[in-house]
Order: C-alpha cells, then structure tokens, then sequence
C-alpha cells in the first residue's frame, strides 16, 4: 500500500540561509514505514534545477529551491520544484516561509503536486559540505523524515556529465542534531566520524512515455558529428579548481590539528599545574598537623583551573568530509576524461579505417 504525504502547513525554522520546511509532511503508515531507499526524479524537474542555475547561479553563488512530490513505499518521488526568489538585504519585508506556503497553495489549486519532501541546491566545483547546509537538512528531515537535498553540479554537468546526487543525514548524526551537543564527548559516544555524517541515495531520472518517444525522434534527427562533442579533454581548468579546493581544506584542516594540540598542550600544562598545587597543600596540610593546627578548608579546583575550551570538532568532521567528496570528485573527473579520451581514439581509428577502405580513383 502506498503511503502519501499531507501537508499540514506547519513551518519549521533553519538557521541558515535556506528556509525550513513549509509543509510538514505526515505518513498515514506510522513510524513503522520503511526508509528511503531509492528517489525517483522526473526529467522535468532536473531541466528546472538546471535552467534555474543558468538563470540566476553565477560563480560561486549557489541557488536553491523547493522539491515537491510523494512517498511510495521506500521510494521518494519527486514530481515538481520550484525556485527561491534571489533578494538582497533591502527586501526586509520578504518571508520565505509565506512565499512558499503560497506557491504550494497555487499548485494545489491546479492539482500539482505540492507536498513538501525536500530542497535542491547547487554546488561551486563539488564543494558543497557546510554547517549551513548541515542546519538546514537536519530541520528538513526533523519535519519530514523522508526529505532529501538534491545537490546539482553544473561545472561538471557542462563537460557532459550530469551531476545530481541526493543526501541525508545519517540516523547517528539526526540523534546529536536533536540533542544539540557537539562537544568531543558526546560525537565520541555517538560514535560520529566523517564517514557517518551524510548518506547516499541512489537516484533514478523517469520520463513520460510520450517524452521517451520525443527523445528518440530528435536522437535520430540528430547528426553523428554532434554527438562526439561530449568527448572533450579540456578538464585540466576544473581538475586545477578541485584541486585548489581540496588544497585550500587540506590547510584547514591542518590549522584545526594545530588548535587540537595547542589544546593538548594547555590540558597538559593545567594538569600538572594541579598536581603541584595538590601537592603543597597536602605539605601545608602536615605542617600545620604537625603544629597542632586544623588544616585548610578543601578548595574547588575546577573554579581555580578552569579547563581550557577545546576547539570545535564538527567543524574539522565537516572539512574531512569535505575532503572526501571533493577527492571523488576528482576521481571521477580523472574517469571520465580517459573514457573520452579512448572514446576519441575509437572514433580517430574508425576514420581512418573508413577512409582506406575507399575505393581509389
């Protein structure tokens, strides 16, 4: 049987830049239902995600927006999006929550679907892992368990390659999130390290019958020579770039492992701090037992040595995830660029071998 979602209109706030939830999604199955398993994206929305980028992303500013669509069982379906409006700081007055009840207000209107199962964003060269984004998934998926963020590439998908993946935060992390404790302690006891931050689903892009049909009408109009442009080799700019990234990560986390033992070094040097204050107070103590005097009161120590801060752990677990997406990434990009170079090689080789069978005259 199939479980539905229906919008209450409750709103769920984000501390990032991106808003939470407008509709709350509520499962007729219980908490019983399974886990997303698989998203099923129609191609339509995948065009909007990507016509929304060339509209209004430039460079390093990402865009973001809303997915619409349904539960099936242990698949997500996402049927419709639609964007966030761009607005500076002047538009005091604009409320993202209110524009987003009104547009699922007008889509409903027009039986569109318009529950709420999560948001889609762009990425500058694969580096999307933030604290913001970590916020603003973890208040998606409190309100709605099944929502996802889809995390659109378009340096990658201009060579050629479509990139859209979908991510959720880990049952582990959902657990810290809700107890806002993000101290060493409590990541250590949740056993969180970066490879158990964000999870994978596999995505699956549907399209109408009607439009399959389209599609293989317009392959077959197509020219061959058409084709063969996807097998461009000039990725040396974007190999560079993710390069320089992963450097530029590899540098914070380099300055966190400084902070960490810095801290090191404090604890250390309070601790013996400590002892040797224990230990002339235990001397003073048997003087004074010796002279017949009572001995000193017992002191706090932990207002006289105040323990030193230690430095944020979720941010050095955010850079190594960081590290390692945007580590694939390269190699993917490595990947596809000897795919097409032996694709161009095929391609150089069925030339010639065309051409010498000619028939000379």
């Amino acid at each position: 049987m199939a479980s539905r979602k229906e919008g209450t209109g409750s709103a769920a706030a984000s501390s990032s830049s991106t808003t939470g939830p407008a509709g709350k999604g509520k499962s007729k199955g219980g908490s019983g239902d399974s886990a997303v398993k698989q998203v099923q994206i129609d191609g339509l929305v995948v065009l909007k995600i990507i016509k929304h980028y060339q509209e209004e992303g430039q460079g390093t500013e990402v865009v973001q927006g809303v997915l619409l669509g349904l539960v099936v069982e242990d698949r997500l379906e996402i049927t419709n999006c639609f964007p966030f409006p761009q607005h500076t700081e002047d538009d005091a007055d604009f409320d993202e929550v209110q524009y987003q009840m009104e547009m699922m207000r007008s889509l409903r209107h027009v039986n569109i679907d318009h529950l709420h199962v999560g948001w889609y964003q762009s990425t500058y060269y694969g580096s999307f892992v933030t604290r913001a984004l970590l916020d603003s998934q973890f208040s998606y998926q409190h309100a709605i368990e099944e929502s996802v963020v889809l995390i659109y590439d378009p340096i990658k998908t201009a060579q050629g390659s479509l990139s859209l993946k979908a991510y959720r935060l880990t049952p582990k992390l959902m657990e810290v999130c809700k107890e806002k404790d993000f101290s060493p302690e409590a990541l250590k006891k949740g056993n969180i390290t970066f490879e158990h931050m964000f999870e994978e689903v596999p995505i699956v892009i549907k399209n109408s019958h009607l439009i399959n049909v389209l599609m293989w009408e317009l392959e077959k109009k197509s020219a061959v020579a058409d084709k063969h442009e996807l097998l461009s080799l000039a990725s040396s700019n974007h190999l560079g770039k993710n390069l320089q990234l992963l450097m530029d990560r590899v540098d914070e986390m380099s300055q966190d492992i400084v902070k960490y033992n810095t801290y090191m070094r404090n604890t250390s040097k309070q601790q013996q701090q400590k002892h040797q204050y224990q230990q002339r107070r235990q001397q003073e103590n048997m003087q004074r037992q010796s002279r017949g005097e009572p001995p000193l009161p017992e002191e706090d120590l932990s207002k006289l040595f105040k323990p030193p801060q230690p430095p944020a752990r979720m941010d050095s677990l955010l850079i190594a995830e960081e590290e390692e997406t945007l580590s694939i990434s390269r190699a993917q990009t490595e990947n596809y660029c000897t795919y097409s170079y032996l694709g161009q090689a095929r391609l150089t080789l069925t030339a010639r071998t065309s051409r010498s069978s000619l028939p000379k005259i």
